[in-house]
C-alpha cells in the first residue's frame, strides 16, 4: 500500500462487465451492475457471485432496495428505472411522467417513506440535470432542478432530513434540505472539488462524507470539521480505475464497497466508522 494511502483495498476478485453501481441489500448481499444490463449478487466472506438479473439493452447504474428485497435500479441505455423482484423478473417502475421523461437516471435513494429519489444527470457541462421523485407505487414528478450540475451520486442525512449531491460539473459535492411539506428546501454547497469529477457519495454514523472521483482515482473522506482527507488515491491505475459509486456493508456496516468503472472488480475497505444504516422501506 502506498504510504500516503489511510484504507487498504481488498479486490473481490470478480470479472465483472465494467460495474459503475453497488449497494447493499438486505440480504446481506452485494449488488452490482453492468454496461451490457447485467446485475451480480454476491456475499463479503462468501464471494461466489451469481448473475442476479438481465436488463435486456440495458446498462445498469445505482441501484436501491426495498424491504422485500426488490433492486430499483436505473438504466442509462434505456432511459428508466427498473423494478426487480426477488426472483430476477424486470419491468419498469417509472420513466417520467406525460410532461417530461427521464434523460439519464443515475443514482436513487430512498427514504423511510417509501419515496425514491433519482438523480436524472443531463448533459454534460449544461447544468441541466434534475432530481425526480417516485413515489410508491411509481408515480413520478421533477422535484427539484436545483442541483444540476450533472447531478450524479446521491445519499439520504441521517435524520432523513437532507439529499447529499454530488455534481460532477462544476465539480462540488452539495446539501438539499427536504422541508416539512416534502418539497426541497435551501440547497448549501458542502465542498468544490475544481478539477476533479467526483461521482459516488455515503455517510457514516458520525457525518463524514466519503467521495469517490471518477477522474482522477481518489477517495476522499470530508470530514465534519470541513477538512478533505485522501483515504486512497491511485495514481498508478493500479485498483481503482475510475471508482464511482459507493456504498456500506457488511454486519457491522464498516466495510466500505466501491465500483469502478472501467475496471472489472469491486473492492472493498475495511473502516473504524460503521456508514449509515441503508433504508429499505416497505411497499405496498
Amino acid at each position: 500500500m502506498n504510504d500516503s494511502n489511510m484504507i487498504e483495498l481488498t479486490n473481490l476478485g470478480h470479472n465483472l462487465d465494467h460495474p459503475e453501481a453497488v449497494a447493499w441489500g438486505p440480504d446481506g448481499k452485494v449488488y452490482a451492475g453492468g454496461e451490457l444490463g447485467q446485475v451480480y449478487r454476491f456475499g463479503l466472506e462468501d464471494r461466489a457471485c451469481e448473475l442476479f438479473a438481465q436488463v435486456e439493452g440495458g446498462f445498469v447504474l445505482g441501484m436501491a432496495h426495498d424491504a422485500g428485497g426488490n433492486v430499483y435500479a436505473c438504466d442509462e441505455k434505456l432511459a428508466r428505472v427498473h423494478r426487480i423482484t426477488p426472483d430476477g423478473k424486470v419491468s419498469v417502475y417509472a420513466d417520467g411522467n406525460d410532461r417530461e421523461k427521464i434523460r439519464l437516471p443515475n443514482y436513487p435513494v430512498f427514504d423511510d417513506a417509501g419515496n425514491l429519489y433519482v438523480s436524472d444527470s443531463g448533459d454534460f457541462g449544461s447544468c441541466n440535470g434534475v432530481i425526480w421523485r417516485i413515489r410508491p407505487g411509481g408515480e413520478a414528478e421533477i422535484w427539484d432542478r436545483s442541483a444540476n450540475g450533472f447531478t450524479n451520486g446521491m445519499c439520504l442525512s441521517a435524520d432523513g432530513r437532507a439529499l447529499y449531491v454530488v455534481e460532477s460539473s462544476p465539480p462540488l459535492i452539495s446539501r438539499l434540505e427536504i422541508g416539512e411539506d416534502g418539497y426541497p428546501g435551501k440547497r448549501t454547497v458542502i465542498v468544490e472539488l475544481p478539477r476533479q469529477v467526483p461521482d459516488g457519495v455515503a455517510l457514516d454514523q458520525e457525518g463524514n462524507l466519503y467521495i469517490a472521483l471518477f477522474n482522477p482515482n481518489i477517495l476522499y473522506r470530508y470530514t465534519t470539521g470541513g477538512k478533505l482527507e485522501t483515504l486512497y488515491d491511485d495514481w498508478q491505475q493500479l485498483n481503482l480505475l475510475a471508482p464511482t459509486n459507493v456504498a456500506f456493508g457488511g454486519p457491522d456496516m464498516k466495510t466500505l464497497i466501491i465500483a469502478s468503472l472501467c475496471g472489472w472488480s469491486v473492492h472493498t475497505a475495511r473502516l473504524d466508522i460503521a456508514g449509515l444504516p441503508v433504508r429499505y422501506p416497505t411497499l405496498a
